[in-house]
């Protein structure tokens, strides 16, 4: 059986870092079997954190993020070409272009695309952006070159956060809209976005919560300027449209998998759950559209955008992939991820979102420099650090532990005050910005699915 695992074909639909990292450790792990690499864009593998940072402040190009390679996968590559179904019966990948793929396990790594502006004629206005692919930040990274009057960026996550950044390090006049209270307070809370609040409009930023844009304006085409829900008006020759992701499903709509708009669900070693709640022993998934189970944040399904997230779901699912039962491993990787915004380099272990208070246990806002850390139920769920992430792993270890809430000061630098307060956690449909950590319940799915038997 063993053997059998290490031949056969594979097909990796794709071809991004998830896509790369699984077929790389599928190499590593022993696989010789015939291997296929589908992706919708035409780039090879490429690393999408620059493109919101680095590539906006034209430190660097977007043809230069090129992931490395940790070595040769002797992959058969189809690329620029979109995965359009699934057949579970016969297992094949069919493709845009007719093309069937047939397959004995199959990796499903396709990501999300960024969540596009809702009215067609307005998002078709020069001038009107999203980010999320390579192309899309050489495009804006060349608008932003040309010296805009004003840049309206709509939603303040991460993602809008950042490329507000980016615009007022350029000397660029930016105006932020947010739905909710404050930045970022999807994926940090309400505690948290009061700080990101004061932290944009000590840099300039004309922050704008608690309004929609209702309209964008143009003439002849272009983008003039924006109407907001609260009656005023903006000028801007851009507009970023960052209302967070969308995950690539809809292609499985017919593959009888768990598939919906949350994602796809898969138990703890990356198995496709089928619509019935049933583990596939042949499809897996991993990276942003991947829901699976976490034992630390009791067993609830996690969808997550991160980028250590996609490295590590990739290399268990497709260790997985090539062993049998007993030999396979969990997911249990904490959750990370990073950001860079207005001078600070803030780093975060665990799911902030997953709490009910949260207290700063080392240093301070007034000095920027700090370590918030979140807790649920009386234990310590999440750790968020303002320019001290060094500390970030002795908190990780505390979160695999489950070490009581809030933290003992021991060993460490005591803040000034020490009173945990609500992380006042927001509900997502109040927000404009998509949050990057996603609790999506128990369920491997939230369709109801009404089967006949026979007849």
């Amino acid at each position: 059986m063993s053997d059998d695992l290490k031949s056969g074909r594979i097909v990796i639909v794709g071809a991004s870092l998830a896509g790369l990292r699984a077929a790389e450790t599928l190499r590593d792990e022993g696989f010789v079997g015939q291997l296929t690499m589908v992706g919708e864009e035409r780039l090879p593998p490429y690393d999408r954190p620059p493109l919101s940072k680095q590539v906006l402040l034209g430190r660097v190009r977007a043809e230069e993020t090129r992931l490395p390679r940790r070595r040769e996968v002797d992959a058969q590559w189809k690329l620029g070409v979109r995965a359009t179904g699934v057949d579970p019966i016969d297992q094949c990948v069919v493709l845009a272009n007719g093309e069937e793929l047939p397959f004995d396990r199959l990796l499903i790594a396709t990501g999300t695309r960024a969540r596009p502006w809702p009215k067609a004629e307005e998002a078709a206005l020069e001038g009107v952006f999203t980010l999320r692919t390579a192309e899309d930040a050489a495009a804006l990274a060349e608008r932003l070159d040309a010296g805009p009057r004003r840049v309206l960026v709509i939603g303040a996550g991460f993602t809008g956060s950042e490329i507000a950044s980016a615009c007022r390090e350029r000397g660029l006049a930016v105006t932020v809209a947010e739905r909710g209270p404050a930045p970022l307070i999807g994926a940090l809370g309400g505690a948290f976005g009061a700080f990101a609040a004061k932290l944009q409009l000590a840099h300039g930023v004309d922050l704008r919560c608690g309004v929609t844009v209702t309209a964008l304006n143009g003439r002849d085409g272009r983008l003039t300027g924006a109407e907001f829900s609260d009656g005023s008006r903006i000028e801007a020759d851009i507009a970023v449209v960052a209302l967070g992701a969308v995950r690539n499903t809809e292609w499985l709509a017919d593959s009888g998998l768990a598939a919906g708009p949350r994602g796809l669900a898969c138990d703890a070693g990356c198995r496709a759950f089928n619509m019935y709640g049933i583990v596939t022993d042949n499809v897996f998934v991993a990276g942003d559209v991947a829901r699976f189970p976490h034992p630390l944040f009791e067993y609830q399904l996690l969808s997550l955008e991160h980028w250590g997230n996609a490295v590590a779901q990739a290399e268990v699912a497709a260790h997985n992939m090539v062993n049998p039962g007993p030999q396979r491993r969990p997911h249990l990787s904490v959750p990370a991820f990073w950001s860079s915004q207005f001078g600070l380099n803030i780093k975060s272990v665990g799911v902030p979102t997953f709490s009910d208070h949260v207290v700063i246990a080392q240093g301070s806002v007034e000095e920027r420099r700090l370590v918030a850390v979140y807790g649920y139920r009386g234990r310590i769920t999440a750790a968020v650090s303002v320019n001290r992430a060094k500390w970030l792993e002795h908190y990780q270890r505390l979160i695999e532990t489950a070490a009581p809430f809030p933290p003992e000061w021991d060993g460490v630098e005591p803040p000034v005050s020490r009173t945990p307060v609500p992380s006042d956690v927001p509900d997502p449909k109040v927000l404009s910005h998509g949050p990057t950590v996603a609790l999506t319940g128990h369920l491997p799915d939230r369709r109801l699915t009404l089967k006949h038997w026979g007849g």
